[in-house]
């Protein structure tokens, strides 16, 4: 098996693990216990990353990968697969959500199944102003804590505690795309937001400091969501 495959089934675990159990507890609490929400994402997320970021470098996230194809340090040519390997990781995870709680239609319509969703009075454009002001946080974190070669040697941890405290701008679109695509509309203020641009700010503001790309990373300097 060549490391790309390898890497891309990483990605798919990876992205399975942080949706189904960031999403799962969204489901379990009815979307209610906001702390245990944002545990749920922060520390599977940080297992993920410590736990695949050698294999794939833990982007989990398009605007991760996209990011650090901005700054060189990752191919090109792998974006897309890198893309297609996130969205059938959270696509699996919807499916198997759905299944763990038995198709149950009140859980779908209370938390639809952890798809991000606008507050009420919140605006289109407000919520992708915020999105994206968050989104930034997140790759500054990823950049500042596992990529850069000066980063401390906390694997996925610090990743982790970002998106614990902003759970809805760490869950990356392919989770919210599997929670679309079994059975959640898309409607209401609730679509897999695109993050691409953010990616860009955030990467070109660490573009000195940022380390090897996936495969030639230093130990514990890996990448995440």
């Amino acid at each position: 098996m060549s490391g790309h495959v390898r890497a891309l089934l990483a990605e798919v675990a990876g992205t399975f693990l942080f949706f189904f159990i960031g999403a799962g507890a969204i489901v379990a609490t009815g979307g209610e216990n906001l702390v245990a929400i944002a545990l749920a994402h922060g520390l599977a997320l940080s297992v993920a990353v410590s736990s695949f970021g050698g294999l794939s470098g833990g982007h989990f996230n398009p605007a991760v990968t996209f990011g650090l194809a901005i700054a060189g340090k990752h191919p090109w040519p792998r974006v897309a697969t890198y893309w297609v390997a996130q969205g059938l990781g959270g696509l699996v995870a919807g499916f198997a959500l759905r299944y763990a709680f038995e198709f149950d239609p009140s859980a779908l319509s209370r938390t639809h199944i952890g798809t991000p969703g606008l507050g009420g009075g919140v605006t289109v454009t407000a919520g992708i102003a915020v999105e994206a002001i968050l989104t930034i946080f997140v790759l500054w974190a990823v950049f500042g804590t596992a990529v850069s070669p000066l980063a401390p040697r906390i694997g996925g941890f610090g990743i982790g505690l970002m998106v614990a405290g902003i759970p809805p701008a760490g869950s990356p679109p392919p989770c919210p795309l599997g929670s679309t695509t079994t059975g959640t509309s898309i409607s209401s203020g609730r679509w897999p937001a695109p993050r691409s641009p953010r990616s860009r700010i955030a990467s070109c503001s660490h573009r000195r400091p940022i380390s090897l790309p996936p495969g030639r990373l230093r130990p514990n300097r890996r990448s995440g969501s």
